[in-house]
């Protein structure tokens, strides 16, 4: 169940990806589609977040968070802006396959070092093998 959850998530954010580089290209502005985006996502985070959250972080639980740990939205929007940038002048497929694959080394050097506290799954012969593999698979795929 959890890698067809997995599939599904990433079926969206190709979904999500070119629609919004779509209303993107219509606003004439790729940054105005970034707002966009979020502010839908914390429109619709915001009534999930009510709807079914019934116990809060206290302010001592909040201050022993480590700085960095608040950067993934700084994160998120130069990502997703980058996105709705580029799909207009890529397409959707090349700059999918493209992201997928800084997605895949990045993961996979995380992995291998269990940064931000992860698991951690040493990098072996067979996984370089893999990732090789799909790099190739998507070197193929934009030719």
């Amino acid at each position: 169940m959890l890698l067809l959850m997995a599939l599904f998530a990433g079926a969206l954010i190709s979904l999500q990806a070119g629609l919004n580089s779509q209303l993107g290209v219509l606003l004439k502005n790729s940054l105005m589609a970034t707002v966009v985006a979020f502010v839908m996502s914390v429109l619709v985070s915001g009534i999930a977040l009510f709807s079914f959250t019934n116990q809060w972080p206290d302010w001592s639980a909040i201050r022993t968070v480590p700085w960095y740990l608040w950067l993934g939205g700084v994160l998120s929007a130069t990502g997703v802006g980058l996105f709705y940038f580029l799909i207009p002048k890529m397409g959707v497929g090349t700059m999918m396959s493209y992201a997928l694959t800084g997605q895949l080394v990045l993961a996979v050097v995380a992995s291998h070092f269990g940064w931000f506290g992860l698991p951690q799954m040493p990098l072996n012969q067979t996984k370089v093998i893999g990732l090789a593999a799909m790099i190739g698979g998507l070197v193929l795929l934009n030719r």
